[in-house]
């Protein structure tokens, strides 16, 4: 591939609940799909923490991460991410911990700062709603202090936690979280997947702003994107129906299952909703094997990214497979595994 010839693929999983399937099931694909990245070379697999969404299954997030890295021998598995706003930092801090005295080497923990969830359900989480802006940063760094070594007369730590140094992200869809990931020295993943309107002055500012730290020596930036890839155009587009309807049941405020796909929307969307929708879902690439090259090509040559999470929310899960397979394939340019 040109532009970052170098650049990583990782797996970001929403762990999609499908109408007519369970949880249970949700979860025997999220192993098994997370087998496959392991073995097509993907980088690392990451889940997200959402509440109150029947659609996605993932809210006791480091759970579901150690079934996944429970079930998996090398790929890094992470959140992408934890909502720190809706947890004590020492909470995240043991529950990391944890995970990476389990697993070591391969735990890797994103932060957001956002709810992942309505407001009626952030209150239910006991999430204090009238935060200020200065809170995120302070727990952070409060989050940083656990996973150090302990220092003399501490009282409070980490156990386990301490002195592991688990790996920190900062995630975010604007700037803020750019320019905290610079001034911090952490590495930063972009929303670019569903949030795209900041996406390239958010990496200007984390690049022109980053300050080297004991974490890293120079910036490193991962951006989102949506890939439904098939072996025609034609299904691909069919395939990514199901995220599209998904996004307008969202804009709609009546968040469900994931739907199966249409050979068309057409008269299931307004006007207004679907230029909503296109817009949020602006980075996407959608396509056969050599459509989704040139896209990701062309979308590593404007970003620049060190490292590309891809995403797809397909309701069959051998058309999931054969999508990030065709990623995989295009990534190391081969075109079929």
């Amino acid at each position: 591939m040109s532009g970052n010839d170098k650049a990583l693929f990782s797996v970001l999983d929403l762990a999609p609940v499908k109408d007519g399937g369970t949880i249970a099931e949700t979860f025997r694909e999220t192993l098994d799909l997370a087998r496959h990245a392991e073995e097509w070379g993907y980088r690392r697999y990451w889940l997200a923490e959402h509440h109150n969404m029947p659609g996605i299954a993932s809210a006791a997030t480091a759970v579901l991460i150690g079934h996944v890295a429970g079930g998996t021998e090398t790929i890094r598995v992470g959140s992408g991410g934890v909502m720190l706003p809706n947890h004590a930092p020492l909470v995240i801090a043991e529950q990391f911990g944890t995970l990476a005295s389990l697993y070591p080497g391969r735990i890797d923990l994103g932060l957001g700062r956002a709810p992942g969830t309505d407001q009626r359900t952030a209150r239910a989480l006991r999430r204090h709603l009238a935060a200020i802006e200065d809170d995120f940063p302070r727990d952070v760094a409060e989050l940083q202090s656990y996973f150090a070594p302990v220092r003399p007369g501490q009282a409070v730590r980490a156990v386990p936690g301490a002195g592991l140094n688990v790996p920190i992200w900062l995630l975010g869809s604007s700037l803020f979280s750019a320019e905290l990931a610079a001034t911090l020295g952490l590495p930063f993943a972009f929303a670019s997947h569903f949030a795209p309107d900041y996406l390239m002055h958010a990496l200007e500012v984390y690049r022109s702003r980053f300050r080297p730290s004991e974490a890293l020596d120079a910036p490193y930036a991962m951006v989102g994107v949506n890939v439904f890839a098939a072996d025609t155009d034609a299904e691909a587009r069919r395939l990514f129906t199901s995220l599209q309807r998904q996004f307008v049941n969202l804009r709609r405020g009546v968040p469900g299952l994931l739907q199966p796909p249409d050979d068309t929307l057409e008269g299931n969307w307004s006007e207004m909703e679907r230029a909503g929708v296109e817009h949020m879902l602006a980075c996407s690439v959608v396509g056969s094997p050599e459509t989704v090259r040139r896209g990701l090509e062309s979308f590593i040559d404007r970003t620049q990214a060190d490292e590309i999470m891809v995403t797809a929310q397909i309701f069959d899960h051998a058309a999931r497979l054969r999508s990030f397979e065709i990623v995989a394939g295009v990534m190391t340019g081969r075109e079929t595994i």
